[in-house]
């Protein structure tokens, strides 16, 4: 949980910059990569992620610009980049501006649950962690190559002079 606006700031660079190391290890033809016609496609995950920044911040009373949540998902990566930074860039400056480290503390319904704006950011971060995780074995099954988050890819084993584990 968060105790100050700093702390978010600082966890919150680190987090997008590596989603944004997924987004752009994806090309627009891999953005149809799902695992089953029911499932979401590698694109809608990505644009799900881009647009729950505005969904889950206005919740709590955050003002800054961003599509609506129906908004048609991209055909390009480059577009769900390009909307990702912007939403993503609003929403610091947003907090930056409108919040304190007390406004962490606040209640605000969330989904029908009261919760802390403190764990409304925790889930925001985690809900993208997450979603990046299910991206990532799309990507493996578009044939794409997946950048070592927290730690080195498969195929980065071999700079190291060691076999990927299979474990």
């Amino acid at each position: 949980m968060f105790s100050s606006i700093a702390s978010f700031l600082e966890t919150w660079k680190r987090e997008s910059e590596l989603t944004l190391e997924i987004f752009k290890a994806l090309t627009d033809d891999s953005l149809d990569q799902r695992v089953t016609k029911e499932d979401r496609t590698l694109g809608r995950l990505a644009w799900h992620i881009a647009i729950t920044i505005l969904e889950m911040m206005s919740k709590t009373g955050l003002v800054f610009e961003g599509f609506l949540e129906d908004a048609p998902v991209p055909s390009s990566v480059k577009d769900i980049i390009n909307y990702y930074e912007n939403a993503s860039e609003s929403m610091k400056m947003g907090i930056i501006h409108q919040w304190n480290d007390q406004t962490l503390l606040e209640d605000r319904n969330m989904y029908g649950e009261s919760w802390t704006i403190a764990m409304i950011l925790n889930v925001l971060v985690n809900h993208q962690i997450h979603h990046r995780g299910q991206m990532t074995v799309l990507m493996r099954q578009a044939g794409l190559k997946v950048p070592g988050i927290y730690g080195p890819a498969r195929e980065d084993w071999c700079k190291f002079g060691m076999e990927p584990p299979l474990i």
